[in-house]
């Protein structure tokens, strides 16, 4: 299959790598304005250079592209290459605007292409492993979700603010893990070391009986990132850096006491350090990508996924500025 990467900054640089090894795959071409950069890219990875994303597409005729332009080119290039019958990874999120993202979705369709989007903590092994255990009656029923994604700015995110470009991932996440959209949203949102956009915000989405909490912020000084999950039945820690899964399983009995009132009963949890083959998550979204295009089928991650959570982070903002 014959593939390209269209933008060479931090993910597409990996995007690159990760084609250039997998087997069944021929990384055709590279597109990018910065032609010092792209074409030492070309070189390092024996592949073509080229100065746009419809000279790629004209001349090397690709099967698949990964997207990995800023944020504000998504919806622009994503669908010259849709229209051009190409299938697409665009990277999160999916486009800046909703209505651009329902378009997209619109024309692949039509086009009759694969168009999934890089949410790439779904594919990170411990969400996989702790998503298995949510299915399975592990933790019983969920309470609470809780994530905390901060840390310092990236002075390469210049189109985004910090719920466009990463509460969305545990958004996703969230999505994901419970089998269902929030019902209600409410957040707030500041500029603390930024003047022109958010750069940190407290999020609270309810999910029928699940809570679901995010802090997120470009001004920590520590990055952090971990997801908390609460159940009746125990309590999971995930860490999405280091992909450690712990498992507190719950030791309770229900009784009455002398009075005749109802009480819960707590002992001992029983702690389980769960076994977690790491894995590097981009590497599995980009073989999820080929699996569905080779197959015609739908990837993890679809294009209705990330206009979901494109609304919600679209909700978000509008909240905390209401």
């Amino acid at each position: 299959m014959k593939v390209g990467v269209i933008g060479t900054g931090v993910m597409g640089k990996n995007h690159v790598r990760i084609y250039s090894e997998m087997p069944g795959v021929r990384l055709v071409g590279i597109a990018d304005p910065d032609e010092k950069t792209g074409r030492s890219m070309a070189r390092k990875y024996k592949c073509r250079y080229f100065r746009d994303h419809l000279e790629l597409m004209e001349k090397a005729k690709p099967d698949a592209v990964s997207v990995c332009v800023p944020t504000s080119l998504h919806y622009s290039v994503s669908k010259d290459l849709i229209k051009g019958g190409v299938s697409i990874l665009v990277e999160k999120p999916i486009t800046k605007d909703v209505r651009d993202a329902e378009e997209l979705v619109r024309l692949a369709k039509k086009a009759g292409v694969r168009l999934a989007v890089g949410h790439i903590e779904r594919f990170n092994p411990a969400v996989q492993h702790l998503k298995r255990m949510i299915d399975k009656g592990s933790l019983g029923k969920i309470t609470s979700i809780l994530a905390r994604r901060v840390g310092l700015f990236p002075p390469r995110i210049k189109d985004a603010n910090v719920v466009i470009d990463i509460a969305v991932h545990d958004i996703d996440v969230f999505n994901y893990l419970l089998g269902k959209t929030p019902t209600s949203i409410s957040a707030s949102a500041g500029k603390a070391l930024i003047n022109d956009r958010e750069d940190y915000a407290d999020i609270f989405l309810k999910y029928n009986g699940t809570n679901g909490i995010i802090e997120v912020n470009w001004i920590t000084p520590v990055k952090i990132r971990v997801l908390n999950v609460t159940g009746t039945k125990g309590y999971a820690e995930l860490n999405y850096i280091t992909q450690d899964l712990t498992m507190y399983e719950s030791i309770y009995t229900k009784t009455y006491d002398e009075f005749g009132d109802f009480v819960v009963k707590f002992g001992e949890p029983k702690k389980r350090h769960i076994k977690i083959r790491k894995q590097e998550p981009l590497k599995l979204e980009l073989a999820d990508f080929i699996r569905a295009v080779r197959s015609g089928g739908q990837p993890l991650v679809t294009g209705e996924d990330g206009l979901t959570v494109l609304k919600i982070a679209t909700e978000i903002i509008k909240s905390s500025v209401g």
